[in-house]
């Protein structure tokens, strides 16, 4: 196939032809892996090895997926069960608040970090030398898995296919219409999806132009819309314990279990779905279609929790960092050191964070309507606005003025005349 620019390898983790007779490719049976299983067969002469993991996403059949990853070449198909591995991820970005750019609960950074750390022992597990994923050269992911499985094993090599070849999706859907085989994307509905379950990513599309209207019904795999969703409200109260979401509407629950219950009900009240224009790793700014039910209502709850339970010095301070370690961890530094000293932190101040918080759902609408803490800093006694005697007001007027004291004499001095 014609190539518009060669591709050349330029960095020391890029495997060449020739240097490995073993593969790790990871696998999802979506359009670019299936491709590249084919192709990687052909064009580097070498066995391959797929690995699926589970991550609680609701569209595959990993059966099918692995029947299929065997049917088109290779020699083993893995599919790992890391429902709560990362649903414990999850609980970490509950604690640190984690939203990119708006909405984006980072669903496919989080992933990345236990797709990586799966890869780096199954390859050492099969002997594989080189690692190939099915990132674009214009993505964060290519950033996120190399960077990733060469700092957790730096033995291990990496190929890019896509990045390689240079194939659009109509060309991809093309080859694989070609050689026999089997994908879901057309090029008459060429959405792309990613999907954990913290969230499910669509790309592609009307999505990618940000001029255009993207028809959202036919692109929400999870959610209603607003229109759809009932008529009536719903309550949900979330019980937390030093920061992890333990129980729903006062009954136990796991959390590799909470979070798609959470999802079930938020996406039928068309809750936790954002366009979101996003500035990429390398410069880009795109848009993506992102629905994260349960992600938008449970760090909507802890951050209320949160505030209750801290002091505004506290709550300030958490603000930024809970803005760094969701940068950070979209930028492929989650396992950089000041990522352990935010943890360390956020692990601290978590500890007071234990309670309940009721959330109303309505119609797209999230809406935190009640909490309670035994670690609240509420007083009724100091906060009312009836009379209470715990609260001397003689003192307000003093504090005034000295709180005033810089303002005031400031404002004086620029306008002396």
């Amino acid at each position: 196939m014609k190539k518009e620019t060669e591709y050349k390898k330029i960095a020391s983790h890029e495997a060449h032809k020739g240097e490995f007779d073993k593969c790790l490719l990871l696998y999802s049976g979506g359009l670019d892996t299936s491709t590249m299983l084919k192709w990687i067969q052909d064009e580097y002469n070498c066995e391959v090895v797929t690995l699926t993991l589970d991550l609680g996403q609701t569209a595959d059949n990993l059966e099918e997926i692995r029947q299929k990853a065997l049917k088109y070449g290779a020699t083993d198909a893995i599919i790992y069960d890391a429902k709560k591995e990362f649903a414990e991820l999850c609980v970490e970005a509950i604690t640190q608040n984690a939203a990119y750019q708006g909405g984006y609960a980072l669903g496919c950074p989080l992933g990345r970090v236990v797709i990586s750390q799966v890869a780096a022992k199954i390859a050492a597990d099969y002997g594989c030398q080189v690692v190939a994923h099915g990132a674009t050269g214009k993505g964060n992911d290519q950033v996120r898995f190399e960077s990733y499985i060469t700092t957790l094993n730096p033995e291990l090599k990496i190929i890019a296919p896509v990045r390689e070849w240079s194939m659009g999706r109509d060309e991809q859907i093309d080859f694989c219409k070609k050689h026999g085989i089997e994908v879901l994307q057309t090029k008459e509905k060429p959405y792309s999806y990613d999907e954990n379950m913290w969230a499910n990513t669509g790309e592609g599309g009307e999505i990618e132009n940000p001029e255009l209207i993207p028809p959202i019904q036919d692109i929400l795999k999870w959610c209603n819309t607003p229109q759809q969703a009932p008529d009536e409200t719903e309550i949900l109260k979330i019980g937390f314990i030093q920061g992890k979401p333990v129980s729903i509407n006062g009954v136990d629950t796991n959390i590799e279990d909470l979070i798609p219950a959470v999802n079930t009900i938020g996406a039928k009240h068309g809750v936790g779905y954002f366009h979101l224009i996003e500035d990429r790793l390398i410069g880009l700014k795109v848009r993506g279609i992102y629905e994260n039910p349960a992600a938008h209502i449970l760090i909507e709850a802890h951050k209320n929790l949160e505030q209750l339970v801290s002091t505004r010095e506290e709550n300030e301070f958490k603000i930024s960092i809970d803005t760094k370690w969701s940068y950070l961890c979209y930028a492929a530094k989650y396992f950089d050191p000041v990522m352990e000293n935010i943890r360390a932190f956020t692990k601290e101040q978590n500890l007071k964070v234990t309670g309940e918080v009721t959330v109303r759902l309505y119609k797209g609408k999230c809406e935190v309507v009640a909490l309670t803490s035994p670690h609240s800093l509420f007083d009724e006694n100091l906060a009312t606005f009836n009379k209470s005697a715990h609260f001397n007001q003689n003192a307000s007027a003093g504090f005034i003025e000295l709180w005033n004291l810089a303002q005031k004499t400031a404002y004086q001095m620029k306008f002396k005349k």
